[in-house]
């Protein structure tokens, strides 16, 4: 078995994607991008851990876009956790993956049906803060999963993974591969993507690290979490840089069609290509050497975990302080951390020794 000094573990994971509507995975927030901001809305108020958990609470899931298999994994896995804790889950959300005022407008609707609980995936980290500090006077606890708001905007974040782990790992796997020497490009999501961005500024800066003096980042290009953006952002990478080692897309929409392109080229194999993907996604074109390893967390998980924080908010068992505990079912008891963040875990690295133990 391939061995890497970044391997990491976690639980099997479930969800599907496709290159139309790959997922938006990567389109998200982590931890560390709210470190510096002011404390959570959520650390108002007392908990009390030993409330009861209530019933019959109604609470909505706001992915950035509904009918992306990836938030349609992370939010069935939300409806798994609802619906166990006897409360009733609903999904709403825009079709586009940048209709920042479709977002506000749901969260808008959401309040006016006076749900109990809010778990949205933010398009913007700012845009939707009147409506969610709105939601929030209305008795609405606020929950954002994958991509978060500013801390002030919310009780509480559920957060995919480090940021610095995840944007030092992506460089260390594509490194390895490219043995430490030539360009690489980045291929990201949206300009505005809160963890994109944090994890680019965490690459450049694991770049800077001395046994990395002979790589090179020629590029930061961005194909919007739009498959055929996403290919041809990386048709445009190799004729501007015919030189080019290596390629990270640190976003499943990104390396998946980063891959479809390197496949079919005569670059398979010549350029090394990592990031964050799904094993379904990528499982072919890691059999035919277009790929050799990448890593991901699991997005049933992080949505799971996000219907247990919602829940126990609305219950009254957690403000989002840091410091609190709640339980999350099978997943286990989780510690607030802090500007409300809560971690789901590691990343899992997938190559040709490990990727058919996998079906997500």
């Amino acid at each position: 078995m391939r061995t890497s000094p970044i391997r990491r573990t976690c639980a099997a994971l479930a969800a599907v994607t496709s290159l139309a509507l790959a997922a938006t995975a990567c389109g998200g927030t982590t931890k560390s991008d709210v470190k510096k901001e002011s404390r959570s809305a959520a650390s108002a108020g007392e908990a009390d851990p030993n409330a009861p958990t209530k019933k019959g609470l109604t609470v909505g899931f706001l992915p950035k876009q509904v009918n992306n298999p990836y938030f349609t994994t992370a939010d069935k896995g939300g409806q798994k956790a609802v619906e166990a804790l006897g409360s009733t889950f609903k999904e709403v959300g825009p079709t586009s993956a940048t209709d920042t005022s479709g977002q506000v407008s749901y969260v808008n609707t959401l309040t006016q049906q006076q749900v109990d609980a809010i778990a949205v995936s933010a398009q913007d980290p700012g845009a939707l803060c009147t409506a969610l500090k709105q939601a929030m006077k209305n008795g609405v606890k606020v929950v954002t999963y994958d991509s978060d708001t500013k801390p002030d905007c919310r009780n509480v974040f559920v957060s995919q993974a480090g940021a610095e782990d995840l944007g030092r790992t992506q460089v260390q796997l594509l490194a390895e591969q490219i043995g430490y020497k030539g360009e690489i490009a980045i291929l990201s999501a949206a300009q505005t993507a809160t963890n994109q961005n944090l994890w680019i500024d965490y690459m450049k800066d694991e770049l800077k690290d001395p046994k990395y003096k002979d790589v090179k980042l020629v590029k930061v290009a961005y194909g919007n979490d739009d498959a055929q953006q996403s290919f041809q952002q990386t048709q445009g990478l190799l004729q501007e840089y015919p030189k080019l080692a290596g390629i990270v897309s640190p976003t499943t929409v990104g390396i998946k069609a980063a891959a479809q392109y390197l496949s079919g080229s005569k670059y398979r194999g010549k350029v090394k290509l990592s990031g964050l993907g799904t094993p379904n996604d990528l499982r072919s074109y890691v059999k035919n050497g277009t790929v050799e390893a990448f890593e991901l967390w699991d997005p049933a998980k992080l949505g799971e975990l996000a219907g247990h924080a919602s829940v126990a908010l609305a219950s009254g068992q957690i403000t989002g302080k840091e410091g609190q505990t709640f339980e999350a079912g099978e997943l286990g008891t989780y510690t607030i951390g802090e500007d409300g963040v809560v971690d789901l875990g590691k990343p899992t690295v997938f190559d040709k020794d490990n990727i058919d133990d996998f079906d997500f």
